[in-house]
């Protein structure tokens, strides 16, 4: 059985593709818990200096799984096992982000998109909110600019995400993205592991208290929306390509 995450390394930078084209890369509980592995790979790996975190296919995650969704535990595990990593994760995105994809973007410590990529916090449309990955996005973001976002479920391009504070580099083409993070993965790797360590413990703190203060609260929020009669309506839509009862 084919895993859905590709992991390759070169010169002690690990990079974790993920690999579920077939699904536009959605958080289904498999590709969780394959990620999820594959981070305490490499958490526990002393030659591993940084993690490339990036997609094959258009699109770098569509959001959850809407026919084999993860628990929300499990999301908010993964979320905080990146923001936790001893080792710098860096988001490499080529494609569509949307919804919970965000989440993982935000989780990472640093994140460059392409002029192909697009962002949606898509949520609201489908009946339900940005509960679980605020974990992560709203202390790495502006409040003012988010919540026109979370709010209108609006597609945005990555200026706008660089804005936002959600990507801290973009308007690359997709053939010099590599070339862009050669300067930041030749940081990583001239940088000492344990200094590393340290200085991305100072950078997570305040996303880590968010995690500790409002973790079992946003999980509980995410479980009620997501069983409730607005978030079936919204995804049965989605799935039938048919707007929800309640557009006007």
């Amino acid at each position: 059985m084919s895993t859905p995450i590709g992991r390759t390394r070169t010169r002690g930078v690990e990079t974790l593709s993920l690999d579920a084209t077939g699904t536009r890369n959605a958080l289904s509980a498999a590709l969780v818990s394959a990620l999820a592995s594959a981070l305490a790979d490499c958490a526990g790996d002393a030659d591993v200096r940084a993690v490339v975190l990036t997609h094959s296919g258009n699109t770098f995650s569509a959001g959850a799984d809407l026919r084999d969704p993860p628990e929300p535990a499990a999301l908010v595990g993964l979320l905080r096992q990146i923001v936790e990593l001893p080792q710098p994760v860096v988001a490499r995105v080529t494609g569509h982000v949307r919804a919970g994809g965000l989440g993982l973007l935000a989780a990472c410590d640093l994140a460059a998109a392409s002029t192909t990529a697009t962002f949606a916090f898509t949520e609201v449309r489908i009946g339900v909110a940005p509960a679980v990955i605020s974990l992560p996005v709203i202390p790495r973001t502006d409040p003012r600019a988010l919540a026109r976002y979370y709010l209108t479920g609006e597609r945005f391009d990555p200026a706008e995400a660089v804005r936002l504070g959600l990507l801290t580099t973009a308007g690359e083409t997709v053939e010099d993205m590599d070339e862009a993070l050669a300067p930041i993965l030749d940081g990583l790797r001239r940088s000492s592991p344990e200094a590393l360590a340290e200085t991305k413990r100072l950078l997570t703190a305040r996303v880590l208290e968010t995690f500790d203060r409002d973790a079992a609260e946003l999980t509980a929020l995410s479980a009620r929306l997501f069983a409730s009669g607005p978030a079936r309506e919204g995804m049965t839509a989605f799935l039938q390509k048919r707007d929800a009862a309640w557009v006007v």
